[in-house]
């Protein structure tokens, strides 16, 4: 459920840009969500109309871009994708490895008028 908060926390980003920034409707935004985020993308999308009514993005199209997840081993410099249920670089075998991506959860764009 915590879905819900964070489409209320994207409304209120697009609320306050749209003061800073002037426009008056948002036609379109895209976000960014990683893999490993924790979020889920469809949850996203059922609550979106029922939270943006009433807002400047009362109507907007909501796209999710997934993020991969890539990680780099510390031992050999390998940069990619595990393959699932490993902990181990693909090229070397060690353990000593760091997520570089994956973990994104942002918004990306805005189509405004």
């Amino acid at each position: 459920m915590h879905e819900l908060a964070l489409t209320e926390g994207i409304l209120a980003i697009v609320e306050q840009e749209g003061q800073k920034n002037g426009f008056t409707r948002v036609l379109e935004i895209t976000l960014k969500v990683g893999e490993f985020s924790g979020v889920i993308p469809e949850c996203l999308r059922e609550f979106f109309p029922i939270a943006s009514k009433g807002t400047l993005a009362e109507g907007a199209a909501l796209r999710v871009e997934t993020v991969p997840a890539a990680f780099r081993c510390c031992d050999c410099g390998f940069e990619g994708p595990l393959p699932r249920h490993s902990a181990a670089c693909p090229a070397c075998g060690s353990e000593a490895i760091r997520m570089i991506s994956g973990r994104e959860f942002f918004v990306e764009n805005l189509k405004v008028e």
